[in-house]
């Protein structure tokens, strides 16, 4: 039952009968209370009051007989009026200032060079025959105001209710009775005399007070006496009027809000299932009529208020009110439409983002973005000094904030340009370590970014150019004194053996310099060897070739001299073929093996292990050096570096340098590791691929 009544208040007909239910809400509402209104024009805080007295209605009464009594004592009688008895000198005066005007506009004889008194005097002259008549005409204005008050009169006073009005020249009456004790003997009376009012009832008396505060009702009575009284059956009649209007305003008032509640209640439910099939549902589902952009939507939705007000004077001049309804309901419907739908991509989060102006706003940025970012500074320029300007005329309405926008942009720009010229001229003074800091984006960022680049390969070359020098400087001493030693050797021994005749110390001398001037070849061919190596001009034969066996085979031709070394070989693998040239790759081998025979510390043990990836084939060879590395391992591959740095053992220094050249010769690769006393050499080999 549960899972059904979910269903139903998201079904297509549970939303299709609470837009019906709104809008049927929404019609009546207007319809009722329009009605409330046009037939309760004294207005809606009749809903409110007790009685009679407390309603406009009453002083609406009293005004309606009070104002035109006042205004009848200006002119006395009819008689005084034809008699010229309310013509005055102002009222001459103005009619005559109407004519002259009239004269200055239009007539040929008015000269504007002339002064106002000549030309009022020709105006006096010229329309003699009107200003003689001006009396005649305020006499017949004042006969048509005087009879309008009478028919005012007549119109408000009903049956039942009598008055007397005197200023002490003139009378006006609809009683014979003339004194005020005759008026108290009715139960609603107004005695006005020489300023002073009194009302009888206290209601009557005191809404009077507060309307008369209010609207001046007796502020004109001066010395005049004004009676006004309301018979039984008059005030009766007026009280049924009342109460009527009042029980008919408080029934329409009751079904307005009937309406407006159905109204609020089906908008709501609406609001609430718009867009979802459950009330679990997450997802928003749009139809076709919500792809409607909401800017347009928003648009018509003002329209089609606008068209419904523009209807409904139109029928209030006709007193069709019925007829109103058809088109309250058309258009409430299509207005209840658009409301939905903009309610739809509120919930999607899309409101924004489905509206006309974002999407040519964002095509367009997008599309200048584009081409900014794709042309050069000069594209970039010109886009930019076309698109401001577009951009100021489209927000013409608050164009201080886009000058204020522009303005801040280009000190931005001043500053970063700043910020980069200072780098330069910072950097041409010869400081290099200085960085041009820039944030986000933008040419000047790029530039600054370049600048840094050149900044730093600068550092690099002239770090690299010193550290060249140095090595040199190293280069030519660890040779000299490599080479010296040897050669020493050889030229002291020739000079013992020039003088020796002792046949055993002669060949003990031959055998020293037969061993010092093999040393002596040995350098020269390592230096031949590294030259080459460095320089790339070796020949290289690239072919498939087993590590594995390749090792195996190269150990039995080493001699680890005497230091009792225990090898430990990984024999995981059988075989790892590489693609390298087997002379190269074992020579380069040979190096690392006799770099180890010669500073391994005696009897410890040698590790060579195999790895593989995807691409490469990896061997390690790890040992004890018997001295201690003091060393880095960029120092280590230095040509004529020694781990014994005091130069006492024998090797030329160049075994691993050479090494690392043959391997790259191979595409391979000789990286070094020192920690502590353990010295790895990683040899890395590109693995062969069918």
């Amino acid at each position: 039952m549960d899972t059904k009544s979910k269903s139903f208040s998201h079904s297509l007909f549970a939303k299709a009968l609470a837009f019906i239910i709104a809008i049927v809400c929404f019609t009546g509402a207007i319809y009722s209370f329009i009605d409330m209104v046009s037939n309760n024009r004294v207005g809606l805080d009749l809903l409110f009051k007790d009685n009679y007295y407390e309603s406009q209605n009453f002083t609406s009464d009293i005004q309606d007989v009070v104002s035109p009594l006042q205004n009848l004592s200006s002119y006395k009688s009819e008689e005084n009026i034809k008699s010229g008895g309310t013509v005055t000198d102002g009222k001459i005066s103005s009619k005559k200032d109407v004519l002259y005007s009239d004269f200055e506009m239009n007539s040929s004889s008015y000269d504007p060079n002339l002064s106002y008194e000549e030309n009022y005097a020709v105006f006096e002259k010229v329309e003699s025959e009107k200003i003689a008549k001006l009396k005649d005409e305020v006499i017949s204005d004042d006969l048509h105001a005087f009879k309008l008050g009478m028919e005012a009169l007549k119109e408000a006073v009903s049956e039942g209710l009598l008055y007397y009005y005197s200023d002490g020249e003139v009378i006006f009456s609809n009683t014979d009775s003339i004194e005020a004790d005759d008026f108290k003997s009715y139960p609603l009376y107004l005695i006005s005399e020489r300023g002073i009012t009194n009302v009888y009832p206290l209601e009557a008396e005191v809404a009077l007070n507060n309307f008369s505060n209010n609207f001046g009702l007796f502020s004109e009575q001066g010395s005049s006496t004004i009676y006004i009284a309301f018979k039984e059956s008059a005030l009766e009649k007026k009280t049924l009027e009342f109460e009527k209007k009042r029980d008919s305003l408080r029934e329409d008032s009751l079904k307005t809000a009937g309406f407006l509640m159905g109204l609020f209640a089906s908008f709501i439910y609406l609001l609430v299932v718009v867009g979802r099939n459950s009330f679990k549902d997450d997802s928003v589902h749009l139809s076709r009529f919500n792809k409607l952009y909401n800017d347009i939507n928003l648009f018509l939705c003002f329209t089609t208020v606008g068209v419904w007000f523009v209807i409904m004077q139109d029928f209030f001049r006709s007193d069709s009110l019925k007829i109103l309804m058809v088109p309250t309901a058309l258009l409430g419907s299509i207005g209840l439409l658009l409301v939905l739908s903009m309610v739809k991509h509120i919930k999607n989060r899309s409101f924004l983002k489905h509206t006309l102006v974002y999407t040519l706003g964002s095509k367009f940025f997008g599309f200048f973005k584009s081409v900014y970012n794709s042309g050069s500074v000069a594209v970039k320029v010109v886009s930019v000094a076309i698109a401001y300007p577009l951009l100021v005329a489209a927000t013409f309405f608050m164009f201080p904030v886009t000058i204020g926008l522009g303005a801040w942009f280009a000190y931005k720009k001043a500053k970063e340009f700043l910020a980069v010229s200072d780098g330069v001229s910072k950097i041409k003074s010869g400081d290099i370590r200085h960085t041009i800091e820039l944030s986000g984006d933008g040419e000047f960022k790029k530039l600054a970014d370049d600048i840094n680049s050149l900044k730093d390969g600068l550092g690099a070359a002239i770090e690299s150019e010193l550290k060249s020098e140095r090595m040199k400087t190293e280069l030519i001493t660890n040779v000299s004194h490599d080479i010296r030693t040897p050669l020493t050797s050889i030229i002291t021994y020739i000079d013992l053996l020039k003088s020796e005749s002792d046949p055993s110390k002669r060949s003990e001398y031959i055998g020293v310099l037969e061993q010092k001037s093999q040393r002596l070849k040995t350098l020269t061919d390592d230096l031949f060897e590294a030259a080459k190596a460095s320089s790339g001009s070796i020949p290289v034969e690239l072919q498939k070739i087993d590590i594995v066996s390749l090792l195996k085979q190269g150990f039995a031709e080493l001699d680890s001299g005497g230091k009792n070394l225990e090898f430990k070989v990984d024999s995981s693998f059988e075989n790892l073929f590489v693609m390298a040239d087997g002379k190269l790759l074992w020579r380069s081998i040979e190096n690392l093996l006799s770099n180890v025979f010669k500073y391994a510390l005696p009897n410890s043990r040698v590790y060579l292990d195999f790895s593989e990836s995807q691409t490469d084939v990896f061997l390690t060879i790890k040992n004890i050096s018997s001295y201690e590395l003091n060393i880095s391992s960029e120092e280590l591959m230095e040509r004529f570096k020694r781990g014994d740095e005091s130069r006492a053992s024998e090797g030329s220094g160049l075994g691993l340098s050479i090494a690392k050249s043959l391997l790259e010769a191979q595409h391979g690769s000789l990286v070094i590791e020192i920690d502590g006393d353990l010295f790895k050499a990683i040899v890395k080999v590109p693995k062969y691929s069918q």
